[in-house]
């Protein structure tokens, strides 16, 4: 199963949006972009995995949590260490604050 590795996001209070669905393929991110393409506001960010089995509670663990990008500015995650997960259990989840505007690029 693939993954998109382009995301533009258009947020609300608490929408969360998966980037990567557990079982993509997606184990050697190299480096996730998160540009804030808002002409006036912040960009509030949440960047999590998540690992939901069967019949139990999702785990989620943050790499980034409610970090505020300024205007038209640009956060590059290039830690190979950081972004290195096990695709097949876990999927990555972004959550974005009240009219945020980003683009999100992954690179595998």
């Amino acid at each position: 199963m693939a993954f998109s590795p382009y995301h533009n996001i258009t947020g609300s209070t608490g929408v969360t949006t998966e980037l990567i669905k557990s079982g993509s393929n997606a184990n050697n991110i190299q480096s996730i972009m998160i540009t804030n393409t808002h002409s006036t506001d912040a960009a509030t960010v949440t960047l999590f995995l998540q690992f939901n089995p069967t019949g139990a509670a999702p785990s989620t663990f943050n790499i980034l949590s409610t970090v505020l990008i300024p205007v038209d500015t640009s956060l590059l995650l290039d830690d190979k260490a950081l972004l290195s997960f096990n695709n097949s259990k876990y999927g990555l989840f972004i959550t974005v604050g009240s009219s945020d505007t980003l683009d999100v690029l992954i690179n595998t």
